[in-house]
């Protein structure tokens, strides 16, 4: 009833009232199956027997419990816990079931079928097959006589405000709701109670809030994990000793930062910072310096699920998947020349990783070009979101030269697009930015190409440091090398691997030790966001333009979400562990800014490493060396790791 298919997501009731009101869809359903019965006044037990509904027994059983009679507001606001698992159950399995699509960032559309269901639905057809949507409109707007469920679901709905969104309501309208909700004595009595739980909650709810304690700079400075570049363990250490929320003004900033760390600031983020935070502000200094108005990393709400709608068939797994041979020729054309004793750093992986992304990208080669991209554009996160360089860094003839070369960059990937250029050949990211504007030219103006076409193709070096950060754990444990190794060979035993050869049960030790290694080393530590709406995080109140810091990776070195957190463990992803599920485990983001490439990411990264364990033996030239890490703008391998190759173990094919 609350999607809104324009912003991809949920119609937003506030927290409480939309607990209480799922609590009393499940009280209503309970008495439905003639297991309890309402008034005004109280909630009574009719039938102790489950109902064998996993959402229904758990609420069933603490009514059984229960000595005394209650009212049904007691047991709403009792039950209110439990609606945020209510409601992801009913997410997933409305999901299974095809009503639902749910897509990465955490965005959700009404499934094709579920569309075609409803269209060619008989106009007489029961309630239990037309969408409550359009049972609501035909009660509310049609004059239909409602079923006891629809009663019911308008009555919850009036308790928590939610038909106008859904229906236009005039003063006639208005009336008929009112009728409906008095017709059902379920309805009635639990739309009541629904009500006055939430207008209790807000006059009693307490305004007192915990003060953001301030980090001494000191602390931060002298922490074991700053020489070495470790963020997400930084802010781990800071969150141990301030809490989940904690303010920080860092040395090379005039800006103070508030911090929120942890698995508790992470479900909020996961949840709820779509309502209160907002993107644009951070990012407004790096589009002024590519000259672009609205980027996909700086809309919010339905501007930004547009962007995401135009752009995920270019970042889908499947667009990979079936260009696999290209990808495989143009890797071997990078490692061929590799011998043993040869010396490799992360620009190695760089051009290596480049030389198969940027023809499926923005259909180019790009190798001559794409190191100096990434330097400009590393250097202009440095100096205008991260603040941690000077701003006329970014002015010194060198930048300005390559600032030059970027926009040379764009009008040759421009001119390559054309509709005849393009005729036949695979449709990229820039065909999707293209379309974009070609249907709403306003919305995404020429003036706006700049910055997504010539950063599109710095995703792969974002996959390249990846493919390095991996290869330093695998030359770090020989043994978890060996089996991965040993994986590779059986899948290139028979010639190249296929998509189908890519599922998990036969990349699985290869696809456990990349989840550990996006834990440990996390390419984007953080996110950062404006407050636009007042809000209160566990327990702290954020105030309005305070420029935070979602330091969602501290997570992975919390010991009690991931024990002994410094150790490479990749059993951490096998049942009953699972330490990877849930919003504590973030390597790509939270919300619904997450990153749209994420199982793209994970195939391509571990394609490359099977490849990379097929044909060779890599070791650390300095094993006893500590990892070090760049920290800004992004996570990256230092210089300094570098990796010999040790053996050449099977000849690559031209």
């Amino acid at each position: 009833m609350l999607l809104n298919e324009e912003s991809g997501y949920f119609h937003q009731v506030p927290g409480w009232s939309l607990n209480c009101t799922v609590i009393g869809a499940a009280l209503a359903e309970l008495s439905l199956r003639h297991r309890i019965d309402t008034d005004t006044e109280s909630l009574f037990l009719i039938d102790k027997s489950p109902t064998d509904m996993p959402i229904l027994d758990p609420i069933l059983a603490e009514i059984v419990d229960e000595p005394e009679q209650r009212s049904t507001r007691y047991w709403i606001e009792r039950l209110a816990p439990h609606a945020e698992t209510i409601v992801d159950t009913v997410l997933n399995d409305l999901v299974r079931r095809q009503f639902l699509e749910h897509h990465e960032g955490d965005y959700w559309t009404l499934a094709r079928a579920a569309w075609e269901m409803e269209t060619q639905a008989d106009s007489d057809a029961s309630g239990g097959v037309l969408f409550i949507k359009t049972r609501v409109h035909k009660v509310v707007l049609g004059g239909d006589i409602p079923d006891p469920r629809d009663a019911i679901a308008i009555a919850l709905l009036n308790a928590c405000n939610v038909i106008p969104y859904m229906v236009t309501l005039d003063e006639e309208a208005e009336e008929r709701v009112k009728w409906v909700c008095q017709l059902d004595i379920i309805g009635r009595s639990i739309g009541e109670a629904v009500s006055s739980s939430i207008v209790g909650y807000h006059l009693q709810r307490s305004l007192v809030t915990k003060k953001i304690p301030r980090v001494a700079l000191r602390k931060m400075l002298f922490n074991r994990h700053v020489s070495s570049g470790n963020l997400p363990a930084l802010f781990a250490d800071l969150a141990k000793q301030y809490g989940p929320v904690f303010e920080l003004n860092p040395p090379v900033s005039k800006q103070s930062y508030i911090f929120l760390a942890g698995g508790e600031t992470n479900q909020w983020m996961q949840r709820s910072g779509r309502l209160f935070l907002h993107s644009g502000e951070y990012l407004a200094g790096i589009e002024k310096v590519y000259g672009v108005s609205r980027t996909v990393h700086s809309a919010d709400g339905a501007d930004h699920f547009k962007f995401r709608k135009a752009l995920q068939p270019s970042y889908s797994p499947n667009t990979l998947l079936r260009r696999l041979d290209e990808v495989y020729r143009n890797a071997r054309q990078q490692m061929a020349p590799w011998n043993v004793g040869d010396v490799h750093d992360r620009s190695n992986f760089r051009l290596l990783v480049n030389a198969q992304m940027s023809p499926l990208l923005v259909s180019q080669d790009t190798q001559d070009t794409v190191t100096n991209l990434l330097k400009f554009k590393e250097r202009a996160l440095s100096t205008h979101v991260a603040n941690a360089l000077p701003k006329f860094m970014l002015k010194t003839p060198r930048m300005r030269r390559i600032g030059k070369l970027n926009q040379q960059v764009v009008k040759g990937i421009e001119a390559d697009h054309t509709p005849g250029q393009r005729l036949g050949r695979p449709a990229d990211i820039v065909d999707g930015y293209f379309a974009l504007h070609a249907n709403e030219p306003q919305f995404l103006p020429e003036t706006d190409f700049s910055f997504p076409l010539g950063t599109a193709l710095l995703t792969g070096m974002y996959l390249a440091d990846m493919t390095s950060f991996t290869l330093y754990f695998l030359a770090s444990n020989p043994d978890i090398y060996k089996r991965v190794q040993a994986e590779a060979d059986a899948l290139f035993a028979d010639g190249d691997p296929s998509g189908e050869d890519l599922k998990l049960d036969k990349i699985d030790v290869t696809h456990r030790v990349l989840l550990e290694a996006l834990r440990l080393t996390p390419i984007t530590a953080f996110t950062m966001r404006n407050v636009m709406n007042s809000c209160n995080v566990a327990g702290y109140s954020l105030p309005l333009r305070a420029r935070v810091v979602i330091a969602q990776t501290a997570a992975h070195y919390m010991e009690d979400i991931f024990p002994d957190p410094f150790t490479f463990d990749i059993d951490r992803y096998l049942p009953p562990r699972n330490e990877h599920m849930g919003p504590s485990y973030a390597p790509y983001g939270l919300g619904t800014h997450k990153c749209m490439g994420i199982r793209w990411s994970e195939i391509h990264i571990t394609l490359n490493m099977l490849m990379l364990a097929h044909y060779f033996t890599f070791e650390l030239v300095k094993p006893n060396r500590k990892l070090r890490i760049n920290a800004f703008p992004t996570l990256s391998p230092s210089k300094r790791l570098k990796f010999v190759i040790k053996e050449k173990r099977h000849q690559v094919p031209a």
